[in-house]
């Protein structure tokens, strides 16, 4: 009865180690059936990858873009050809079955961003070695994160004993499953009154994909500014796109900054959305 109590407890507390999502295992699949051709396992492996690490409670690692090669095809047609011997019928017959797989598999891979969003909650794409960059950036200097989320970041400057406070209002838990499962303690705090609490504290405020449109980033940018507040704001985001106010991309200053240079390097862009670190004053 203890270990049937134990086992319930542990489904309980890590729902999504119950089955693997139907996602994940269509990745499998695609993995599985282009297992002759590294131009595209290589690029499943990586996805497959970060869902096992996330899936153990650790951040991911970095990740190439997951967008197949234009000339794809062109380079799976001479796989198959060094494969097969001219004129051998299962050349053709392999060439159709991936020429048929091939669409749902780029689907899939560019589905990856959805599935992270979707399951555990993690918006921008955050490798341990970003955040280990990261903390070497901050220096020791004690930060603040706002809409921390589920906390990605807060967990890797954590785990490079980074002085780091992380907030988020969450309020969003009440529409979404994954706002549940936070990878590290996050004090419950909207931007501005974490703001007001900690500004004294901290050197550094940290925000990353602040919600597309809504306001929140340009009000704490202008209380900062009214405070004539010396902490600095890192900003990751994607300038005039998927994420913050009109506003507060119309109000930034950016800060020629070569650590933050250095920081962009370390941040995966693995789709189409092309954010970035931004030191705004």
């Amino acid at each position: 009865m203890k270990r049937k109590q134990l086992l319930k407890n542990f489904q309980k507390n890590h729902p999504h180690q119950n089955q693997t999502p139907a996602y994940i295992q269509r990745l499998q699949a695609d993995r599985a059936a282009f297992n002759h051709y590294p131009e595209v396992k290589f690029l499943l492996n990586h996805a497959l990858m970060a869902d096992q690490l996330l899936q153990a409670g650790h951040l991911p690692q970095d990740i190439p873009n997951l967008t197949l090669p234009e000339d794809i095809q062109d380079r799976l047609y001479q796989r198959v050809n060094e494969r097969f011997a001219m004129g051998d019928p299962n050349g053709d017959q392999e060439w159709d079955r991936i020429s048929n797989l091939l669409p749902q598999v780029d689907k899939d891979l560019r589905s990856f961003r959805d599935y992270l969003e979707d399951h555990y909650g993690m918006w921008a794409y955050i490798s341990s070695s970003f955040t280990q960059q990261l903390a070497k950036y901050l220096d020791g200097k004690p930060a603040l994160e706002v809409m921390a989320g589920n906390g990605y970041i807060t967990k890797g400057l954590r785990d490079q004993k980074a002085n780091v406070i992380g907030t988020d209002s969450l309020e969003w838990q009440r529409e979404n499953e994954t706002g549940k499962h936070q990878v590290t303690p996050i004090e419950k705090l909207s931007a501005l009154d974490a703001y007001e609490k900690y500004k004294d504290q901290v050197d550094y405020i940290i925000m990353s994909w602040s919600p597309d449109g809504v306001p929140v980033d340009d009000e704490l940018l202008t209380a900062i500014r009214n405070d004539g507040n010396l902490v600095q704001l890192i900003v990751i985001g994607e300038k005039d796109g998927a994420t913050n106010s009109p506003a507060f991309w119309q109000h930034a200053e950016f800060v020629d900054d070569p650590g933050i240079k250095k920081l962009n390097q370390y941040l995966p862009h693995f789709d189409l959305i092309d954010d970035r670190v931004y030191l705004v004053k």
